[in-house]
C-alpha cells in the first residue's frame, strides 16, 4: 500500500470541502480523477470513493467500495470512519443486523473521539431492528457525557433503558 502524500490529501480535503459546490456526477467525477493517481485497488482510493458514492446516494456501489477497502487493508482513521459509514450504508440498504454487528464490533475494538458517532449509528440501526429502547439508552449514554449537568443521571437512566428488557 501507498500512502498519498499531503499534496494529494490537502487536494482531496480540499475537494470534499467543496462538496455543497459541485453537482453529484461533476463531484464523482473529480474524487475519480483523483483516486486514479493512486495504483489500483489501493485501500485509500477505495475509501474515498465509497465515501463519494454515499455522499451522493449511490449506497449499493459504496458498499462494494468499502469491502474492498477493507480487504486491500484500510487501517489508521479512515478505517474506524470507513466502519461507521459502511454500517451506515448497510442500514439504509436494509442489513440493519450486519450494521449493529459492525458496531457493536467496533465499540470494542478501539476507543478515541468517534465512540459517540459509532454509538449515534449503533442507535439507529437497533431502532431498525425494533430494539428502540436499547437505542434510546445507547444515545442517552452518549449524549450525558456532554451536557455540563445532570451527566451522572442521565448517564443510570440511560444505563436502565439498555439492562432492562
Amino acid at each position: 500500500m501507498i500512502t498519498p502524500g499531503r499534496d494529494w490529501e490537502r487536494r482531496m480535503a480540499d475537494l470534499w470541502a467543496a462538496f455543497d459546490d459541485h453537482e453529484p456526477a461533476g463531484f464523482l467525477a473529480e474524487v475519480e480523477a483523483l483516486t486514479g493517481e493512486l495504483p489500483a485497488g489501493d485501500p485509500v482510493a477505495e475509501y474515498e470513493l465509497a465515501s463519494a458514492y454515499d455522499s451522493i446516494g449511490e449506497e449499493a456501489k459504496a458498499a462494494a467500495h468499502y469491502r474492498r477497502a477493507f480487504a486491500a487493508g484500510l487501517d489508521g482513521d479512515r478505517r474506524r470512519q470507513a466502519t461507521i459509514q459502511f454500517a451506515s450504508t448497510l442500514r439504509n440498504l436494509g442489513q440493519a443486523e450486519e450494521s449493529v454487528a459492525l458496531l457493536n464490533a467496533e465499540r470494542d475494538a478501539v476507543s478515541d473521539e468517534l465512540d459517540d458517532a459509532v454509538t449515534a449509528f449503533l442507535a439507529l440501526a437497533l431502532t431498525d431492528l425494533g430494539r428502540e429502547r436499547e437505542a434510546t439508552g445507547l444515545a442517552l449514554q452518549a449524549l450525558s457525557r456532554h451536557l455540563p449537568r445532570y451527566n451522572r443521571s442521565l448517564a443510570n437512566y440511560a444505563k436502565t433503558l439498555t439492562e432492562q428488557p
